[in-house]
């Protein structure tokens, strides 16, 4: 790889399918549907294989939505006419593709497009349920709610719905009192309170979702558990999740949705870097073309309790080795990467791999400072590595006006 300038992203397609053939399994099994959740992956090119495991898409606002709706129901085939290239192609089995959608808040606009593209549609409160309800009616649109259980798993409030003040879902006190109005306007339930986290978290979510609204659940056509669910990482529960789904579905006679994202991509990419400088004020401060500002920002988000893992490297500042902070191209004084104790020293040429990113790092790269983005390629199922897209002055440039 070492032929391909950086900084880039390389998306991994054999690792994409062994985390699809796990949450495949978890449908069949389990007679569960799952859906990928694009705000943590949206590589397009990839979800003609994404398709042939999993049931469709779920998105947080219309473009996500429009995306899912035109790529995800597609097959990859090999056109003669392009010169033997890959193309996307359409099948009528790829209209059975899902569709679905939850953002806080719609606008009229936004919502009289989502209901000509979506098959199901979540709403935050009782207001934008009654403002929208006809719409999705007049255009045969599933309707759910989505719904707060106040039950926090997580240690951070930044990630957390279910945090103090959360402005997410239906609280039970309210939704008792607008039960009348709200029930018979929904097909389903909704809620989403995990974050990479483990199958307890979610026993502990279900218990109290059904001590606050099960009384609402006879009668519903499907319940959605939400994202956050990090089942293809090793150790993971899978046998447990299948079972707790399928008693769920059987004492409820619903149909259960999951939304993973970073479970559909977990391990499946990489970040590759070069060292452009190297200076010193306390310790070795690697500067890199890449930055936490521009092309990974979780780690400016939660303020470093996130650190990408550096291949070749072990994250701190204690252990054997040569000690160096990786910081980004930027002005800003924060650009701060983190700490790494490498086996060999750094110099100016040296290659950084970060892993682990292929979620939530594309769908949210940035040009702070006119920093250009990374090129993304993509390694195929046969081996063969492909570039996808790059960028230039053009991209930046068109952000801004015309």
């Amino acid at each position: 790889m070492t032929k391909f300038k950086t900084p880039y992203f390389l998306i991994d397609e054999g690792i994409i399918e062994k985390n699809c053939k796990v949450l495949d399994r978890v449908r069949k099994e389990a007679g569960c549907k799952i859906l990928l959740a694009q705000k943590a992956y949206s590589c397009y090119d990839t979800y003609p294989l994404i398709a042939k495991y999993l049931d469709g898409t779920t998105a947080s606002g219309l473009f996500e939505a429009r995306l899912g709706y035109e790529s995800f129901r597609a097959t990859r085939g090999i056109s003669a006419q392009a010169g033997g290239s890959s193309e996307i192609l359409r099948s009528a089995q790829d209209d059975k593709k899902e569709t679905h959608c939850f953002a806080p808040a719609f606008t009229d606009a936004d919502m009289a497009e989502l209901v000509k593209i979506c098959d199901h549609i979540v709403f935050n409160s009782v207001t934008q349920l009654l403002k929208h309800h006809k719409a999705c009616r007049a255009n045969n649109v599933q309707i759910s709610v989505r719904v707060n259980p106040e039950c926090k798993t997580q240690e951070s409030d930044i990630y957390d719905p279910c945090a103090p003040l959360s402005r997410f879902g239906i609280r039970a006190e309210e939704f008792e009192h607008n039960a009348e109005t709200i029930l018979p306007l929904v097909d389903g339930l909704h809620f989403h309170t995990l974050c990479e986290q483990d199958l307890e978290p979610l026993k502990k979510t279900l218990t109290v979702f059904e001590q606050k609204f099960g009384e609402y659940i006879k009668g519903m056509k499907y319940v959605n558990f939400g994202g956050g669910h990090h089942i293809t990482r090793a150790g993971y529960d899978v046998d447990g999740l299948i079972a707790l789904v399928r008693d769920f579905q059987t004492r409820y006679e619903v149909q259960v949705y999951l939304e993973p994202g970073e479970a559909v991509v977990l391990d499946a990419g990489t970040l590759h870097s070069t060292v452009l400088d190297i200076v010193h004020n306390g310790r070795d401060i690697a500067i890199l073309d890449t930055s936490a500002a521009c092309h990974n920002p979780d780690i400016i988000e939660t303020q470093h309790d996130y650190m990408p893992p550096v291949r070749g490297a072990t994250q701190g500042t204690t252990g054997k080795g040569f000690l160096y902070r990786l910081a980004g191209n930027t002005c800003l004084a924060g650009d701060i990467i983190g700490d790494y104790v490498f086996k060999a020293p750094l110099k100016s040429g040296s290659e950084i791999i970060f892993e682990n990113m292929a979620l939530y790092t594309m769908v949210k790269t940035n040009m702070f400072n006119g920093i250009n983005l990374p090129a993304i390629y993509v390694k195929r199922l046969n081996g063969k590595i492909e570039l996808l897209c790059e960028f230039g002055f053009g991209d930046y440039k068109g952000r801004l006006g015309r």
